[in-house]
């Protein structure tokens, strides 16, 4: 495809889908190139390079996020759909874990998740930097939460460059690790109950039982400012929890 044919939305477009095929390190400009039927150096005309590729299709899928209405729900109901989007998102495009440690990223498509999150904070009662810390507060753990995700994906792709079979492998790994634990009484109560079968494995709903925590830490704060619950303001209050 000539490069007056093509256009940045494209590019970007078809980096996102590379980058969630093969990650980080799959992306490269002739992969690209080969992938839109063009020549690497016509893709070049149009990002300046990988790094600057990287940049845009991180700062797009921003916009998979839904930012809801603050007029029809609660600031609870809204941090809680906003968190389950961002967390989804990161899944679905694990290499932007990754990328977040090796790129600075902005845009517009960030830039709108930000300032709804602040929105969404403020409306809950927090202010000025009080909103950004928990609202840092929620992303990290959303973000902690998604690198398990990443680096299994990563991981994957590297054993399957290696050659075998990726998945026989990581089973062979957890069966040594879960004899390991069979030592430990903690760890070999856990091994030996019914639903499980691999002691670093998170239980159901791990998710959402932390982030319902934080929610509920957050929500302490602000009840225990609030007169006649014996609380003041206090940004030393809420540094504690966030």
């Amino acid at each position: 495809m000539p490069r007056d044919t093509l256009t940045r939305e494209q590019i970007v477009q078809t980096a996102i889908e590379l980058l969630d095929a093969d990650g980080l390190e799959g992306l490269n400009m002739r992969s690209l190139g080969r992938r839109l039927d063009s020549a690497a150096t016509a893709v070049y005309w149009h990002v300046k390079s990988k790094d600057n590729l990287v940049t845009l299709a991180g700062d797009q899928v921003w916009d998979e996020i839904e930012l809801p209405d603050l007029q029809t729900v609660d600031w609870r109901s809204a941090a809680t759909s906003m968190a389950t989007d961002l967390y989804a998102m990161f899944t679905r495009h694990p290499w932007l874990v990754q990328a977040l440690a090796s790129h600075l990223f902005h845009g517009s498509g960030k830039a709108r998740h930000d300032d709804h999150t602040l929105a969404v904070y403020e409306a809950a009662g927090f202010v000025g930097a009080e909103a950004d810390q928990a609202a840092a507060t929620v992303f990290m753990f959303v973000l902690g939460n998604a690198l398990g995700e990443s680096a299994n994906a990563s991981l994957k792709r590297r054993l399957g460059r290696d050659g075998g079979d990726a998945e026989e492998r990581i089973r062979d790994t957890v069966a040594q690790a879960s004899e390991t634990a069979m030592r430990f009484p903690r760890l070999r109560a856990r091994l030996e109950a019914a639903a499980a079968t691999d002691y670093g494995a998170a239980p159901d709903n791990s998710f959402e039982f932390g982030l319902q925590a934080i929610f509920d830490g957050l929500e302490s704060q602000l009840a225990a400012r609030r007169p006649g619950r014996g609380g003041v303001s206090g940004r030393g209050d809420l540094d504690r929890v966030v």
